[in-house]
């Protein structure tokens, strides 16, 4: 006797972005091949392979030393030392965000092709953001050992400042991806505002040259509590206070909260578009 097939029951579907958590789970996998895709990718053909990862910021330190070492010496006597924590977080920070939401678009086709999970190619990228923020912290490292600058407990609170500011920018991130199915000119935009951001974050100068109103408002922008919390264990080898964390870890969650939700609602429009 034949039985009927079950019907399949649209409603009983669960939420999208529930849906696509389960989808992440069941194919790390695929993060793990996609995070070694893009390491091949980033150093195929390179004479140097890691070592550009832990150039970059070196270059970048060295031509800003040069040019404001002087002139925040009052402020930041050891200008190198203030300065290097913040750039590297902060490179980190812009080039994860930018290279996310330019993989949306380019990962139109591959939908199109293969069943995988949509955010998998922004969880991949951030993970290996983070994996080159680790290699770029290494000469920075080594260069304390050297000139024997003391680092206590503080510096165990890095991985942790580390990984919360990689919620915030993976959630932020999908959110601007999911703008960017519809608004293709979202990346350049982007990449436009991340300019006076930058500068609107104590990453080359010391906020105490700062107005006291201008401080306040200097404040109220996210990243500089991440740069700040990455900086000071590595500057003055001091630890974040609870308060700093927890108010961290509330920005990077509700950020990667509200990103999660927007990006997966608009996540099946992907192969339709571009």
């Amino acid at each position: 006797m034949l039985t009927a097939a079950p019907e399949y029951d649209s409603a009983a579907r669960p939420p999208r972005a529930i849906e696509e958590l389960g989808d992440v789970a069941s194919h790390s996998h695929l993060l793990l091949a996609l995070m070694a895709r893009n390491v091949k990718v980033r150093y195929k053909r390179s004479v140097f392979g890691v070592a550009w990862t832990m150039a970059q910021p070196a270059t970048m330190l060295l031509v800003l030393t040069l040019i404001f070492g002087r002139t925040f010496a009052p402020r930041a006597a050891t200008y190198a030392l203030y300065l290097a924590p913040g750039l590297i977080l902060w490179q980190f920070f812009a080039q994860t965000t930018s290279i996310v939401i330019t993989e949306v678009a380019s990962g139109v086709e591959l939908w199109r092709r293969i069943r995988m999970p949509k955010t998998a190619l922004a969880i991949a990228t951030t993970c290996t953001g983070l994996l080159n923020l680790g290699l770029a912290m290494v000469p920075l490292l080594i260069l304390l050992a050297i000139v024997r600058i003391p680092l206590g407990i503080a510096l165990l609170t890095i991985p942790a400042t580390a990984i919360i500011t990689a919620m915030f920018a993976l959630g932020l991130a999908l959110a601007l991806a999911a703008v960017a199915i519809y608004f293709p000119d979202t990346a350049e935009m982007y990449q436009m505002l991340l300019i006076p951001w930058m500068f609107i974050t104590p990453v080359i100068y010391p906020r105490a040259i700062l107005p006291p109103q201008v401080r306040r408002l200097v404040a109220l922008n996210p990243m500089t509590l991440f740069v700040d919390a990455f900086r000071h264990p590595i500057y003055d080898n001091s630890a974040p206070s609870p308060a700093s964390f927890g108010m961290m870890s509330a920005i990077a969650a509700v950020t990667l909260l509200i990103g999660w939700l927007v990006f997966t609602r608009c996540a099946d429009d992907i192969p339709y578009r571009g």
